[in-house]
């Protein structure tokens, strides 16, 4: 079974996903993937330039070698996920070797943009948050985790973090099985989508 959880930057998808793993992890074996580990290597332009670009834009996403992990890992098969520098905007050298499982928990602002992803799904969820709680998340996250500073993080998500959010990834909820208001702190809708998950896979 392959679950895509996606949402605006900062929503919580990362802890959505968590909380259904917890749920689940007992009766069946979990894969999580973040779409962020896929971003395109740019490595081969100067960091000032790397800077520059528009990283929440799909064309800022590997697809390609996303969907061929997912339909791989689906096929009972192990993979070497790339690992992501988000201090320097390259790819590391090392890779994270990941086994097959009964369920693979996809998530990402941008995976239900494009249909060649989305079609992959067995079911969709969406992570619905405020802006402004979205925002605060992001602020914090940069700076403790990515090395960036107040000014940056803000003039970031003026020019590019909410005109895609606006123009991809809002307009993506509509591809949805089932919207989450508040994230991983909905217990009712944890339960309901565990529930849901044990009930599809007691079917097959």
């Amino acid at each position: 079974m392959i679950i895509g959880i996606a949402g605006g930057t900062g929503s919580g998808k990362t802890t959505v996903a968590n909380k259904i793993r917890s749920k689940v992890i007992d009766k069946h074996s979990v894969v999580m993937i973040q779409q962020d580990y896929y971003y395109k290597d740019h490595s081969d332009i100067p960091v000032i330039e790397r800077e520059k670009i528009n990283y929440d834009h799909p064309d800022s996403i590997d697809i390609d070698l996303l969907v061929k992990h997912i339909k791989i890992l689906n096929g009972g098969k192990a993979v070497d996920i790339p690992l992501y520098d988000f201090k320097t905007h390259t790819r590391m050298d090392k890779v994270q070797h990941t086994n097959p499982a009964d369920i693979i928990i996809v998530e990402g602002i941008l995976i239900f943009v494009k249909r060649v992803i989305r079609d992959l799904f067995d079911f969709k969820i969406f992570v619905d948050t405020p802006d402004d709680v979205r925002f605060i998340r992001r602020i914090q996250r940069d700076i403790n985790e990515r090395n960036r500073t107040v000014n940056s993080v803000i003039s970031q998500y003026i020019d590019t973090v909410r005109p895609m959010h606006l123009e991809f990834v809002e307009p993506s909820k509509q591809f949805a099985d089932i919207i989450i208001p508040e994230g991983g702190y909905n217990k009712n809708a944890i339960d309901v989508i565990s529930s849901s998950v044990f009930h599809i896979l007691g079917k097959r």
